[in-house]
């Protein structure tokens, strides 16, 4: 082996440890017994199993099992609904060629430059007059259009790499723009489809902001937000371990998704050309 390749693994070892030390000292200190946890030792490993102990008194302590629910309507319903008004405004401007299609696209993705924190007031504003504070419904409409102007990108991105005899055939053969967008254009994006959801699915199971920001009910309130109210007293009382503990088994259905749509969620990035 080449001195030069030596040194480049030996650097990737090295920086590969340091971005997962962190996750090292979650998942020693959620096993550690709350009892047992010292700030000053937080690095030694464990010498016991307490986490099963710190999940069941972190689920009596807050009422996560209520929260998951709402969590997982949002987490599906609003990428679902984001990838599909994402691949329709994609399937516009390059496919159908809207005119001032670029100008569209602009003013699609002009959201995401604004910090998320410059919304929380207006929207608390207008969802209280409108009666949507505190509403299912009203979180899902946030995430929804937070969440499109990302599919949007990928979609334009994607369908740019489509051949325009694909659609040309279909118009030939009497099909109409929906159908072809349905029928055809979509089951070739089904991939990047669903790449773009798995990031948007992680991004809104693990919300915080609008969460606190737009709910209060235990019905509406997102899992996090939930949780927050535990980890604010870790040092009022409630032990370290006990909200790590909490916080690593809510973490675990974005990891499944990801671990069980690995290799499809590369094949979509790779095909979203970005």
């Amino acid at each position: 082996m080449q001195g030069g390749q030596l040194i480049r693994k030996i650097v990737l070892v090295v920086l590969g440890l340091v971005w997962l030390f962190p996750t090292y000292l979650i998942v020693a200190n959620a096993v550690r017994p709350a009892t047992e946890y010292n700030p000053t030792d937080a690095v030694k490993p464990p010498s016991s199993m307490g986490l099963f102990d710190n999940i069941s008194q972190a689920w009596s302590r807050t009422n996560v099992g209520s929260t998951l629910y709402s969590t997982a309507l949002y987490s599906i319903v609003a990428p679902g609904l984001a990838v599909l008004f994402g691949a329709l405004a994609g399937y516009a401007i390059v496919v159908l060629k809207v005119r001032f299609g670029f100008a569209w696209f602009i003013v699609i993705f002009a959201g995401t430059v604004v910090p998320f924190q410059m919304l929380l007031v207006p929207l608390f504003v207008g969802y209280s007059k409108v009666s949507l504070y505190d509403n299912q419904l009203g979180l899902v409409l946030v995430h929804t259009a937070i969440m499109t102007p990302l599919a949007a990108l990928v979609m334009r991105n994607f369908f740019g790499s489509v051949a325009v005899s694909i659609f040309e055939a279909a118009r030939l053969d009497g099909a109409s723009t929906l159908r072809i967008f349905f029928r055809i254009y979509l089951p070739l994006s089904s991939a990047a489809l669903a790449a773009v959801f798995i990031l948007e699915f992680t991004y809104v199971w693990n919300d915080l902001l609008f969460g606190l920001t737009l709910a209060q009910s235990e019905n509406v309130r997102p899992v996090w937000a939930e949780l927050s109210a535990l980890t604010t007293d870790v040092y009022a009382g409630t032990p370290v371990p006990i909200a790590l503990a909490a916080g690593l088994v809510v973490s675990l259905p974005t990891v499944v998704l990801f671990l069980a749509t690995q290799r499809l969620f590369t094949r979509g990035l790779t095909l979203a050309q970005f």
